[in-house]
């Protein structure tokens, strides 16, 4: 099994052109167009219900664009989508990431770690001897903790803490890590800037920016692009005139649904 993870440079350049999803109520978007270089953070800013999930989620392969195309490293969309899917990690997305509020922070880390051991790297690895899979998956696992900024110790009950507890950008930092453990060249976070005061909005921009100069291409949702990043705005001229609701639309729903699944 050929890991497309670990070709090149980390993270993977992202193009679209004419990119668009319509679904029975009308265009989710249209006409996405832009270009970003590996390590860019792509800000796809617009306001609620203008299709910025399900763009999020066309260009990490988890939605069938039906318009146009993209390229997700050397991967072309639509025909691709699984490809991009083994490149491609999702942090926080509503509706196909949730966090169980019940399990523990450990429990989280602990599960994610078992899939990736056993669903997300070369068979062969799965032949080497218990200790030493033991081992890397304690280094993936700090090194995502490290690089999402998540001190455990610092948590009310340590890794024991309950998802139900954690502060609303803790919670960010962890969905984060898990999908870090997978190392993808692109991560997808959907609603960053949502129910955060500025202090944290601020906060947690500077983590999304520090995972993209350290090569991970980041796609985040936004309602308010930040500085510095690959600005891709959603409900622009090209959309219909009354914006699609992608709460009530039963394609959306099936796609989320398809989304979770994959």
């Amino acid at each position: 099994m050929h890991d497309d993870r670990t070709d090149g440079a980390p993270g993977a350049a992202v193009t679209a052109e004419g990119l668009g999803l319509k679904g029975p109520r009308g265009w989710a978007f249209r006409g996405v167009t832009f270009e970003a270089e590996p390590g860019s953070l792509i800000a796809l800013e617009g306001p609620s219900g203008s299709g910025r999930t399900c763009l999020l989620l066309a260009l990490t392969g988890r939605m069938r664009a039906t318009e146009g195309h993209a390229r997700v490293g050397r991967h072309q969309l639509p025909e691709h989508l699984a490809a991009v899917r083994r490149i491609s990690g999702l942090g926080p997305v509503p509706g196909v990431t949730d966090l169980e509020p019940a399990l523990t922070v450990a429990e989280h880390l602990h599960e994610r770690a078992l899939l990736e051991r056993r669903f997300g790297g070369p068979l062969r690895g799965l032949l080497r001897p218990r200790a030493e899979r033991a081992a890397e998956t304690r280094s993936r696992v700090e090194a995502a903790l490290a690089a999402a900024g998540l001190d455990l110790e610092s948590l009310p009950k340590g890794r024991r803490t309950s998802v139900r507890d954690l502060e609303r950008l803790e919670a960010l930092r962890l969905s984060v890590a898990l999908a870090l453990i997978g190392r993808p060249r692109v991560l997808g976070v959907d609603d960053t800037d949502l129910k955060l005061s500025d202090a944290e909005r601020a906060e947690a921009w500077r983590l999304l920016h520090s995972l993209a100069e350290g090569g991970t291409t980041v796609v985040a949702v936004c309602s308010e692009a930040p500085d510095g990043a690959v600005v891709v705005r959603t409900g622009g001229k090209e959309m219909d005139q009354e914006p699609h609701r992608t709460d009530d639309d039963k394609e959306t729903a099936d796609a989320l649904a398809e989304a979770r699944r994959a």
